[in-house]
């Protein structure tokens, strides 16, 4: 199981040049010794929309490196751009201009229909409110990803489902539909689900806003085992009290970073 780390975080700007300004270097991960490539890696990043009143800027040139293996919570208030950031990452949205590259894949190049398969492979993204299909069992949610993309032979995705579910202690509930279990259920066998293709990144958009604490705290430790199985994951959440538990916290404040570390 990954250790929780109880610390005193301290802050660190990200040294972004002030709005308007052309020049941005490039983040580099709290993981900084040589290794691997980032998983994630955003660069000089903007991002705006069109609105009435003209440009509205919600990300103002970040910069982020994620590596493999690394479990970060992304903070802030609502408006703050951090719901923006995690689309960025998935690819549900685009930048305005700066670089989105994830799994070595740079998504800025990628058309709808390649966005949806890479996706599809690269990602598992767990929701709020779990976005389980109501008239599929909880078996058949999870295999549903495997049949989207095509992933492990057909005689193999139910047993790879049962196994995910059994992981997540939800393997009982299997040939229930979501309406019969509880919140906490649904978010597990939801977790299942984005587990299916075996993405190397999970992305949690504020996976455990709509459960109990005790429930809340229980998918967090079930996210810190996966980290420690290998997977990379990045969360979303409002909860400051289950954010300061996760190694990296990057809070997100009028579209640029601020990150707590330990040091």
């Amino acid at each position: 199981m990954l250790a929780i780390f109880n610390k005193q975080p301290q802050h660190r700007p990200q040294s972004n040049p002030a709005r308007g300004q052309s020049t941005c270097a490039p983040a580099s991960s709290t993981n900084s010794v040589a290794g691997p490539a980032p998983l994630i890696q955003i660069e000089c990043l903007i991002k705006e929309y069109n609105t009435g009143a003209g440009p509205l800027r919600v990300l103002h040139q970040v910069s982020l490196a994620v590596q493999p293996g690394e479990f970060v919570a992304v903070v802030g208030a609502s408006g703050s751009g951090k719901s923006t950031l995690i689309n960025m990452i998935t690819g549900i949205d685009r930048p305005t201009s700066g670089a989105v590259i994830v799994a070595g894949k740079r998504l800025n190049d990628l058309d709808e229909n390649q966005m949806a398969r890479w996706r599809g492979r690269h990602v598992g993204v767990i929701f709020q409110f779990f976005q389980l299909l109501p008239a599929l069992t909880i078996l058949a949610n999870v295999i549903l990803p495997m049949d989207f993309c095509n992933t492990w032979q057909v005689n193999e995705r139910t047993a790879r489902a049962l196994h995910l579910l059994e992981q997540v202690e939800m393997a009982d509930q299997a040939h229930k539909l979501p309406s019969a279990v509880s919140g906490g259920q649904k978010q597990r066998a939801a977790i299942a689900r984005a587990l299916a293709n075996d993405p190397p990144l999970l992305v949690g958009d504020e996976p455990t806003g709509n459960l109990d604490s005790r429930t809340a705290q229980r998918i967090f430790t079930l996210f810190g085992d996966l980290v420690a199985q290998g997977k990379t994951l990045v969360m979303v959440t409002h909860d400051r009290e289950i954010a300061q538990k996760a190694p990296r916290v990057i809070q997100v404040i009028d579209g640029q970073f601020v990150e707590q570390m330990e040091r």
